[in-house]
Order: structure tokens, then sequence, then C-alpha cells
């Protein structure tokens, strides 16, 4: 519903553009060609569909995709004890890695909460959640 009202919003301007220039315009005495009133609509189309992916995935507030701060808030597994330090494996990606609330054991599933430099920083969860294997393959 969010996205139909924000792109409904950038629609507004091709809706206001089209009558003044069909409907104001014409009061004045200034008589526009149709091919006219059609080439500016189509430029301000063409600009809301090379705008809209940006503004609906978040524009500028969106969360990073590339870049080791994308990593927040994914999940990890422990490759190597977390005491605080140790290794964890990220989407077959190792990473050095610092657990902020006491120790993590190898095969535990740890959360990342934020980035020091090359180094991760991850939190235990407080229990498993519901249904979910363990990933060190044990049963």
């Amino acid at each position: 519903m969010r996205s139909l009202l924000k792109f409904m919003a950038l629609m507004a301007d091709e809706v206001v553009v089209g009558l003044f220039l069909i409907w104001v315009l014409p009061s004045f005495g200034v008589e526009l060609p149709l091919w006219v009133v059609a080439v500016v609509i189509a430029v301000l189309l063409a600009k809301d569909f090379r705008v809209v992916p940006f503004i609906l995935r978040g524009g500028l507030s969106a969360k990073p995709q590339i870049g080791s701060e994308s990593l927040i808030g994914r999940t990890a597994m422990v490759v190597e004890d977390l005491n605080p330090r140790g290794l964890v494996k990220v989407a077959d990606e190792l990473w050095s890695a610092k657990c902020v609330n006491g120790t993590a054991r190898k095969g535990e599933v740890v959360v990342i909460v934020g980035v020091s430099g090359a180094k991760i920083l991850v939190e235990r969860r407080a229990s498993p959640e519901p249904g979910q294997l363990p990933l060190d393959g044990s049963s």
C-alpha cells in the first residue's frame, strides 16, 4: 500500500502538467499541438520509470546491499570458538569475529550486530528458533 502511494505521488506531476497543457493554457489562448503535449508527458513518464525503482527501494535511507555493513542482522555459524574472538562463516565466507555478549562455541548460530574494521561483531542467540536444525549436522 505504501509503495502504491509513493508511486501515485510520483505520477502526480504528469497529471498536473497534462491538465495545465491541455486545459489551462488553451483558456489563456495558448494552443499547443497535441504532439508537443505527448512528448512532454512521455519525457516525464520516462523520468518516473528511471526514478521509481530507486524510490520504492527506500531511496537514500535504504540499507546498503554491498560491503560489510550489509551483513548486519544476518546470521553466521561459529567455525572457531569465540572466546570472545574467533572465526565465523557467513554465506561461504570466513570472517574474523568478536562475540560482544560472552562466548560462543563451534557450531552455534550467532547474529551479526556490527562491524569494526575488518572484524564483525556478533551476539549469541537467546535460544534456537523453533524447528531450526543445528548447522553442524547433529540432530
